[in-house]
């Protein structure tokens, strides 16, 4: 009875489809399946019956080659139910797809890749499926990564290629994996997997934060940096410790990579992430009254680290911290048009404009500027430049030590052809990479760049110790001899005091071999440590999270930041009690120094590189004015006139006398620019008045992000509207990002 069932069968079947015609159809399968999938994010609900009809006559058409009618009864319906069967798993993954795609609750998907696999034995010479027409992909709304997932991702982005293929091997199943994005169109398979027997849809990968904000993998790690104008970077190593130099990630290439996602990680703090970064911890600047402390001295700054840090802080969405914020620093950080000097004998001439206080009303703001004297390209020393790169374990993200390397890079097509570059590096002990070479053998330093690998940990001493000794060995007399350090500040073998560290740097300095440090990532950062090598190597501290600010740096201010002009540079400000009752320097606090210092040619201060400007303001109280903060004395003294010298020390013209203090670059004996500060100033020119506008706005939003403690009812609305007046020609578009800043930090505040 069986055996006549199956031989009943058999004759009724169907002849076997032609095989050929089945790898069409099963293409055409593949096509409308993906054709179906990229317009399933627009496509209405009322829509899915005809998707669920359109994929069962996909499925009909490569199943067989006849009609069905042709056949027996029993095998339509043991067809039909096996195709319906299949038809439902699939529209069941599909609208399973869409929801996690469309649902409002979540946060959008990163950039995901489906993985098709295919046998390598069945790969034919049909042509590729018809293209289908895809969807303009959705805007992908912002995400900020925090740190110590961000570097999981990169990391895994990283290792992707070489895990791939060590994967294929233990498999063993002949297949190969195939990265498509799921709205792409069919045409973009690769030729040879048009004709596949099998096609597996491994699914979306993504992962929801505790925050119910999707986490980007390594693939949207990889586009973020592609973004930020990163470019193409040195492969990263591989498994075990095994190089990759010599050839290019594919991450780092911008081609999709299968790579795992990163698991999720702790909130960020609202403000920052506290405990992790490490600032120098300093008390705001306070109200002095002229009758008690008449004089104010200072060193000058022309860092602009701390700009920079908060600047990427703010774009990932979170307020930093306080003590991340130098006022000074923010406001040096813009290039203003303080008329410069005519030559390098004096290099700079001081510009002194009086205006009103925006924060209080009845005071008044002195906004003091220097701009050094600019050094033409043909007169420029050479120089003699050691680069000091950190390649310890904590410099492995794609911020840090790729990012210094494409620095490193822009920094050579500044250099002239006859300055020699040489490379130290640094992880668990230090090591010369590459002796003095002259720039105009640029290739060999990119190889000795390109070669460089993270890991291990960090003894910062014994690198900077031997970059001293490779300048030396090479020091050019009447040029410029740096040392460069690109690092994290996390040193954590040998020599980890500052202190220690500072005294060093001093002696190096007496020699005439400066040091910059140039600082990278985020989340172990120390920047107190940075501040503290290149305050005392008389050089610059910088802060590059992005290639963008790299270029700022180390090409748009490259004489800045190499050759200086002046050095031991210190201002001092003596307020008139005649006609000022009060005041207050606008940040400075981690540069202050004693009144006696100002005339100790043995005392150290801040540099000023060629170009460079630096701009300080004052707040100060005129007599009078109703707007006194500090209740006057019972017993002060009162202004008399100086019997010695036969002036009067309350001269009804003035607000104060400013004094800057200097040394030339290779001069012992400092030289001295006096100015009075008069009630009437010379008129400013329109450019000038602009620039002080624009300042007086950096200097009250700093003072915001710090607590606003002297800004009264200073809002961040006052600071974008005054900004967004002072924008001036602003070529390199630095001010109107200043402006989307302000407005990123009052969204991350809540107002």
């Amino acid at each position: 009875m069986t055996h006549s069932f199956e031989k009943l069968l058999q004759q009724d079947a169907p002849p076997p489809p032609d095989a050929a015609a089945r790898r069409v159809a099963r293409q055409a399968a593949l096509a409308e399946f993906a054709r179906v999938q990229a317009e399933a994010s627009s496509q209405s609900d009322a829509s899915r019956w005809s998707m669920f009809q359109a994929l069962l006559g996909a499925l009909r058409l490569s199943s067989h080659t006849q009609r069905s009618d042709d056949m027996p009864w029993y095998s339509r319906r043991m067809l039909l139910g096996g195709a319906a069967s299949v038809c439902l798993v699939v529209v069941g993954g599909a609208l399973a797809w869409k929801t996690l795609r469309v649902n409002p609750s979540l946060a959008d998907l990163s950039p995901a890749y489906e993985t098709v696999s295919v046998p390598t034995k069945e790969v034919g010479d049909l042509p590729p499926p018809p293209p289908v027409e895809a969807p303009a992909p959705r805007e992908q709304a912002a995400n900020p990564l925090d740190e110590p997932s961000r570097r999981d991702a990169e990391e895994a982005a990283a290792q992707a290629e070489p895990r791939q293929e060590q994967s294929k091997k233990e498999r063993g199943d002949g297949r190969v994996r195939v990265q498509i994005a799921p709205a792409a169109p069919a045409a973009q398979v690769p030729e040879k997997d048009a004709d596949a027997e099998e096609v597996v849809v491994t699914g979306l990968r993504a992962q929801l934060q505790q925050s119910m904000e999707m986490k980007r993998d390594a693939v949207g790690v990889v586009d973020e940096i592609q973004s930020a104008d990163i470019g193409s970077f040195p492969a990263p190593a591989g498994p075990a410790g095994k190089s990759m130099a010599g050839s290019r990630s594919r991450a780092f290439r911008g081609e999709p990579v299968l790579a795992n996602v990163a698991p999720p990680a702790p909130p960020v703090p609202q403000e920052g992430y506290v405990g992790r970064d490490k600032f120098e911890h300093f008390d705001v600047s306070p109200v002095k009254r002229v009758s008690e402390e008449p004089v104010s001295t200072f060193s000058v700054d022309v860092d602009t680290a701390s700009y920079s840090f908060v600047r990427r802080q703010l774009q990932a969405g979170v307020l930093p911290q306080k003590d991340a914020v130098r006022v000074e620093e923010m406001v040096n950080y813009f290039d203003y048009s303080w008329p410069a000097a005519d030559s390098r004998a004096e290099p700079f001439k001081p510009t002194v404009v009086v205006s009103d206080s925006p924060w209080n009303r009845g005071r008044k703001l002195v906004t003091i500027g220097i701009k050094g004297y600019e050094i033409p390209r043909g007169e420029q020393p050479d120089a003699n430049l050691v680069l000091l790169m950190d390649v310890s374990g904590s410099m492995s993200g794609a911020d840090r030590l790729p990012l210094a390397v494409k620095s490193m890079e822009l920094l050579l097509a500044s250099l002239k052809p006859t300055d020699t570059v040489a490379i130290v590096v640094y992880a668990g002990a230090a090591g010369k990479v590459l002796d003095p070479t002259p720039v105009r053998d640029k290739e060999k330093i990119l190889d000795a760049l390109h070669s460089l690998q993270p890991g291990g940990s960090t003894a910062g001493a014994e690198g900077i110790e031997l970059a001293y000794q490779l300048a030396e060995s090479s020091f050019r007399k009447g040029g410029v001899n740096r040392v460069l350090l690109a690092t994290d500040g996390d040193f954590n073998v040998g020599i980890d005091s500052t202190e220690e560290l500072k005294g060093f740097v001093e002696r190096q300095r007496e020699k005439g071999i400066f040091l910059s440090v140039l600082g990278y990532g985020m989340g172990n950062y120390r920047d107190e440590m940075a501040q503290a090598l290149a305050q005392n190597g008389n050089g610059v501290a910088a802060y590059i999270d992005s290639l963008n600010e790299a270029r700022k740096v180390l090409v748009e201010q490259a004489t800045g930041s190499l050759f200086t002009i002046a050095k031991d540079v210190k201002l001092q400000v003596e307020f008139n009690e005649a006609t000022v009752s009060e005041y207050r320097l606008v940040g400075y606090e981690t540069r202050a120094l004693k009144r006696e210092d100002f005339n100790n040619d043995a005392v150290d201060a801040g540099d000023v590189g060629a170009g460079h400007t630096v701009t300080a303001i004052y707040e100060i109280t005129p007599v009078d004015s109703g707007a006194s903060s500090v209740d006057p004395r019972r017993y002060g003294n009162v202004a008399k006139p100086d019997e010695a010298s036969g002036k009067s020390s309350g001269l009804s013209s003035e607000y104060g006398f400013l004094k800057i203090r200097y040394k030339l670059p290779d001069g012992r004996e400092s030289k001295l620019l006096e100015q009075p500060i008069g009630k009437a100033m010379p008129a400013a020119s329109a450019a000038v008045k602009r620039d002080v506008q624009f300042s007086t706005a950096v200097a009250g939003f700093a003072q915001l992000l710090r607590g606003g403690q002297y800004t009264g009812k200073l809002r961040y609305d006052d600071v974008i509207e005054d900004a967004d007046g002072a924008l001036g020609g602003d070529r390199n578009g630095y001010r109107a990002e200043f402006v989307q800043l302000v407005r990123k930090a009052r969204t991350a505040k809540g107002m």
